[in-house]
């Protein structure tokens, strides 16, 4: 028995968390409800404290080199922007980080849902038959993905937002709690839609919208 529990304690793979605030927070909890991962430490330029929820901030980037000879290679990115999240993938990959899709327990997925690589998928959030969750996502508490849609690079659905079936969302595009769709619509690159909105036509990359229906803001 001690030598299953060396072995499976061996098993344990490391992870730091880049970003040391409210999203942060959200992964830490994430993390250790999920198991399978020991959580490192977090890296932040700017910390609020020195800890949070008991894990140390360790510091800033220039401490990525040294956790990743000692043997911490995964990583996950808590940062809401969406490019520099992006970037900030860039600068861990170059380091030899790995990127888990961490999937909270309480998330229901269908059999034929996909997610990639660094995103992650936060409680009771529903992803439906077919759906696609690009790298690097957010897909926040709550949110409903029904079957067919897909989520570009980076993309974030909102707390409690719902995009029903074959909506399409842009890389970097975020939408706002509770904002809901028609089905079928596109949400362009670079969009961001307001908290409540309802989309009932595309959006162009790079546009704002909100209300209800959503217009240009």
């Amino acid at each position: 028995m001690a030598d299953e529990a060396t072995r499976k304690a061996v098993m344990v793979e490391k992870l730091l968390i880049l970003g040391a605030g409210g999203h942060g927070r959200a992964l830490i909890e994430l993390v250790r409800d999920r198991g399978g991962l020991e959580i490192a430490g977090l890296v932040d330029a700017a910390p609020q404290a020195a800890a949070m929820l008991g894990v140390p901030v360790l510091g800033d980037e220039s401490v990525l080199p040294g956790l990743r000879r000692a043997g911490v290679g995964l990583a996950c990115i808590a940062i809401g922007n969406a490019e520099a999240r992006r970037a900030a993938a860039l600068r861990l990959a170059a380091l030899g980080f790995g990127f888990p899709a961490l999937i909270h327990p309480s998330a229901i997925l269908a059999g034929s849902a996909a997610v990639g690589e660094g995103s992650v998928v936060l409680p009771r959030a529903v992803l439906g038959a077919g759906v696609r969750v690009g790298r690097f996502c957010i897909v926040n508490t709550g949110a409903i993905l029904e079957h067919d849609v897909e989520l570009g690079e980076a993309a974030h659905c909102g707390p409690g937002s719902v995009l029903p079936g074959g909506v399409r969302v842009g890389a970097g595009a975020l939408l706002g709690a509770g904002a809901a769709c028609r089905p079928y619509v596109t949400i362009g690159a670079g969009a961001v839609v307001g908290v409540g909105a309802a989309v009932v036509e595309d959006v162009p990359d790079g546009a704002v919208v909100g209300g209800v229906p959503a217009r240009s803001l």
